[in-house]
């Protein structure tokens, strides 16, 4: 197999990552402003990003699932992390936002 080029893949998912939850909290204070669709339409950037970065993830995760031996790097564990902690950001993002439906009716 190829090798793995842990600084690219991690700095990727860190970037991709850093977008759904810079995206994830401008939905939250669109949603306060009574801005539903423009809340609506950051959550589902903040999707789209994390989808590239579980993609990535899921390259390394499938290629030690096959047997192949990884050598990890500090830095994709904290990628790992940061998606981890972003995705928990996101669906708070979501509930915060039909509180705000609720409050501002």
């Amino acid at each position: 197999m190829n090798e793995i080029k842990w600084d690219e893949i991690s700095m990727e998912m860190i970037s991709c990552i850093g977008t759904s939850k810079s995206n994830a909290i401008l939905a939250i204070r669109a949603a306060k402003k009574n801005d539903f669709d423009k809340a609506k339409e950051l959550i589902l950037e903040a999707e789209i990003e994390m989808s590239k970065a579980h993609n990535l993830h899921f390259d390394i995760v499938s290629r030690e699932a096959s047997g192949e031996k990884l050598d990890l790097k500090l830095i994709f564990i904290h990628a790992e992390d940061q998606m981890l902690t972003t995705q928990a950001m996101m669906d708070l993002a979501k509930e915060m936002i039909e509180m705000y439906k609720i409050i501002n009716k």
